[in-house]
């Protein structure tokens, strides 16, 4: 059932985007990875990180985090919610992870793929929950990040409203999903509600302190599930 949705969603955006075609989704990055770790022992790989830029950087920023709790980070960057869809069955469900922390879609709002569809976006979200949900595997939703600004794109409105309408969306489909939802917003925001200066590179990407402070974070939420 898994590998039929996932590949209906591939074959689908393959069509859409015959210029990107041949790795469209990124699936070589961790084809190599993901064979080490299918052969670890379960207690090994309970945990898969799966995201964008923040979450692949996060591994470069601060890698005895994942080694220390042996948690399997599979970022990619510039990849929005339509591109995790076909990547998710071969760098998270095959795995057979017990939980995965999906990284919330910055780039859906930075429009790296597609124009942005808030409704469209959600639905990508529910989709993977129901896929890992279908495959034993407990999905961890996070919100995004207290973005204001996207540097990349720099004719774009703020962001800040679109971010906090989507982070509302996000959390209440974790509630209709019965999963987790882990908000980083409040640890990483200035009173006025920005990204606090000395957490962020560029409004949208965590430093080493920032990224300490998502440990915190996420970590009082692993702990628990994982005793």
């Amino acid at each position: 059932m898994i590998k039929g949705m996932i590949m209906t969603v591939a074959v689908a955006w393959a069509a859409l985007c015959p210029a990107q075609k041949n790795d469209w989704a990124g699936l070589g990055l961790y084809a190599g990875s993901n064979k080490e770790v299918k052969a670890l022992p379960a207690a090994d790989r309970r945990v898969v990180f799966f995201g964008n830029s923040i979450t692949h950087a996060w591994n470069g920023a601060d890698p005895d985090f994942f080694k220390t709790h042996k948690y399997i980070p599979r970022g990619f960057s510039g990849q929005t919610s339509y591109q995790f869809l076909v990547r998710l069955r071969p760098d998270v469900i095959e795995l057979g992870p017990e939980y995965v922390v999906l990284g919330a879609p910055i780039n859906d709002i930075a429009e790296n793929t597609y124009p942005y569809d808030e409704d469209a976006t959600v639905g990508n979200y529910s989709l993977m929950v129901d896929m890992l949900q279908c495959a034993k595997i407990k999905p961890i939703l996070t919100s995004v990040l207290p973005t204001d600004t996207i540097p990349w794109r720099k004719n774009f409105p703020r962001v800040t409203a679109k971010v906090a309408s989507l982070n509302k969306r996000l959390k209440a489909l974790a509630k209709k999903k019965h999963c987790l939802y882990v908000d980083y917003t409040k640890a990483l925001s200035a009173p006025d509600g920005s990204f606090v200066r000395e957490y962020n590179k560029d409004d949208v990407h965590p430093t080493l302190a920032g990224y300490k402070v998502m440990e915190d974070v996420i970590q009082k939420s692993l702990v628990k599930l994982l005793k």
